[in-house]
């Protein structure tokens, strides 16, 4: 039996602008053992990033967790704490690693300085440890790619030293943040079999946070469906598409171009997401639903057992 090493319960946040409070999150909850991938897919907006970040306590300074709580090992993951277990226990690998990544300084010596932060190598041993971590990633010479800069790299490399930095002290969850943005189809696939290889093998957890619904139903067991900052819908991967519950989720996998036989085939969802700055109905897809039904402004929104492994937040699932 997989041991639970992740959890997030009931977590809302807040982010106080000028021109009000945004209800990013609210809510939010799900588990993540130890093993396994889960996928956190949505829309652009709908609060999969703020999520990510919120779990490495990286959120920025005008959050305010307004409730909830986020677990690790069954422990409170305290902010005063997260700088010693980010790389250590917990690492992100970012959307956009020339971004990430220092480009005036040494990919190799880059994940010597997390090495050098969260174990006691020293010397000698941290440059044979940067070179090891480069070729658990499968990147091609890695004594000579230690003394690369990263604008001497291509960007499917560059993420490839990402992960290297990131499992770099061997943590027990990698956060992937949208890993293969601006990445060719066939990088992509080198990239995720990449990742899910290293899931299996060292039996970490993985977060893989992406708006690309085909990519997680490949490469994750489990699929969360984020929709304006709310889950609504959680299973098995095999479950999708074929026993899609919400509204939304059914209308995400209609979207997707396998599912169009041609351009003029391809679904639409109507609409835009909600804004979090007013006043929201408990259901924050209703005015976008074709279910809706009045009772569906009524709080507060039910969540709906479909197995023990499927979860909807609906009045009205499928």
């Amino acid at each position: 039996m997989t041991k639970q090493l992740l959890s997030v319960q009931d977590l809302s946040i807040d982010f106080l602008t000028r021109r009000g409070r945004v209800q990013a999150l609210e809510d939010v909850s799900f588990t993540v053992s130890e093993g396994e991938i889960l996928g956190i897919v949505g829309e652009s907006g709908s609060g999969k990033s703020v999520l990510s970040y919120s779990i490495m306590g990286l959120s920025d300074k005008a959050a305010n967790i307004r409730s909830g709580s986020i677990d690790f090992r069954g422990v409170p993951l305290k902010p005063e704490k997260m700088a010693d277990l980010r790389g250590r226990e917990i690492s992100m690998v970012f959307q956009s690693p020339r971004t990430a990544l220092n480009p005036i300084r040494k990919v190799g010596h880059q994940i010597e300085d997390v090495l050098r932060r969260h174990t006691p190598l020293r010397g000698k041993v941290l440059k044979s440890a940067a070179i090891e971590a480069l070729a658990r990633v499968r990147i091609p010479d890695p004594e000579r790619r230690y003394e690369a800069y990263p604008f001497e790299m291509s960007g499917g490399m560059c993420q490839r030293v990402m992960i290297a930095m990131a499992l770099a002290c061997k943590p027990a969850l990698l956060i992937c943040d949208e890993p293969t943005t601006g990445l060719d189809v066939t990088t992509q696939a080198v990239i995720m079999d990449l990742v899910r290889d290293l899931v299996a093998e060292t039996k970490m957890a993985a977060i893989l946070i992406t708006h690309d619904l085909a990519l997680a139903g490949e490469y994750c067991d489990r699929i969360a469906v984020m929709h304006a900052g709310h889950i609504v819908e959680v299973a098995q991967s095999r479950s999708f598409p074929n026993e899609l519950k919400h509204p939304y989720t059914e209308r995400l996998f209609a979207a997707l171009p396998s599912a169009a036989a041609n351009l003029s085939e391809l679904a639409i969802i109507p609409g835009s997401l909600p804004d979090l700055r007013g006043a929201l109905p408990p259901c924050r897809y209703i005015a976008r639903c074709e279910r809706a039904k009045e009772d569906c402004s009524l709080g507060p929104l039910p969540w709906t057992k479909i197995d023990s492994d499927h979860l909807v937040r609906c009045r009205y699932p499928k």
